[in-house]
């Protein structure tokens, strides 16, 4: 199956790729080995062609099921990993010195089973090292033929700037939908400049434009337990706008993720949305998204719905809010 396609940097990706991190991580109980490799492989089957996982993940565990589920089938999809963010002895760790990231980068080609990683990103800025160093390290990977582009993930456009004076950055990932819409302060205008691609990830927020969050009664170990707009009065204000983009995705006969994820791809041809599920009807979902064309009063009612102060509540904790430089609305509640 053919996918509408879009450029991440030398790649030509599918307009709705995968984000796998839901499949080790994150969200409370992953599924098991074998469901999450039913999961990749039916995602391959059904034409996607860009698949984005981390060292972070599982703390090395979904790069070591992409190697066993889809290791098979390595020349039909772009692999897309980070460094810099890791678990160690149970801890997440930031590490964003050239040493850190010579070995993460052998690490990850260990798990992955393979020699070459097409996308390598810097998992977020590490504020005590000069992004120009940690790209460095990455340009010297690349030149060792162990990665074939460089990308960024959470960073501000001044710092994608410096990063891209380094060496062309073919990648920016950042979080991103209706719910979010930091990216277009600064850093979806610049990546458009420079001829950078935009990886949306949570794109449907975290599962709050997916049914995922009705009420904040999650499972232990689920990360949105620690967020602010996903949990007591906030998610309760947040609830009221959400029940609006699903009247109006009800109205236009898709699902809200669709709805999300059509948004997306009109806001710009160098944005590629990459969500994550565990469900195959939520994937099969999903991708089709990639053929919904959106009328121009649908486009501007999402905005409208989710129009600044609509969201309460940060999107992240205080303590991850820091290791970020995504720029920040003037107004933004943070807490």
């Amino acid at each position: 199956m053919n996918l509408p396609e879009r450029r991440i940097g030398p790649f030509a990706v599918s307009a709705i790729s995968l984000g796998c991190m839901n499949l080790s991580h994150a969200y409370g109980v992953p599924p098991s080995p074998e469901d999450g490799a039913r999961l990749l492989n039916h995602a391959l089957d059904l034409g996607v062609t860009m698949l984005d996982t981390a060292a972070l993940y599982g703390g090395g565990g979904n790069e070591r099921l992409l190697a066993s589920a889809v290791g098979h089938r390595r020349a039909e999809f772009t692999l897309a990993s980070k460094c810099v963010l890791a678990i160690r002895d149970g801890k997440r760790i930031l590490d964003g010195s050239p040493e850190a990231i010579t070995r993460s980068v052998e690490a990850s080609l260990e798990r992955l089973e393979t020699d070459h990683i097409e996308l390598m990103y810097l998992h977020r800025p590490d504020p005590a090292v000069p992004i120009e160093e940690s790209v460095g390290a990455l340009v010297r990977a690349r030149e060792a033929g162990k990665i074939g582009a460089i990308g960024l993930s959470e960073m501000s456009a001044e710092m994608v700037r410096r990063a891209h004076a380094v060496h062309p950055i073919a990648a920016v990932q950042t979080e991103y939908s209706p719910v979010v819409r930091n990216p277009e302060i600064a850093v979806l205008a610049a990546c458009a400049e420079l001829g950078i691609g935009f990886v949306a990830f949570s794109p449907v927020a975290r599962g709050m434009l997916a049914g995922g969050a009705r009420d904040d009664g999650y499972v232990p170990g689920d990360i949105r337990l620690g967020m602010p707009r996903f949990t007591g009065d906030n998610l309760r204000h947040n609830l009221q706008a959400v029940a609006d983009f699903e009247t109006l995705a009800a109205r236009l006969g898709i699902a809200p993720a669709q709805l999300s994820l059509a948004w997306l791809l009109a806001r710009a041809p160098h944005v590629v949305p990459i969500p994550g599920t565990t469900r195959i009807e939520h994937l099969e979902q999903n991708i089709a998204a990639a053929s919904i064309a959106l009328p121009a009063d649908a486009l501007a009612e999402v905005e409208c719905i989710f129009a600044p102060g609509a969201v309460r509540g940060g999107r992240y904790p205080a303590s991850a809010q820091a290791q970020v430089t995504t720029e920040t609305f003037a107004d933004e509640d943070l807490a």
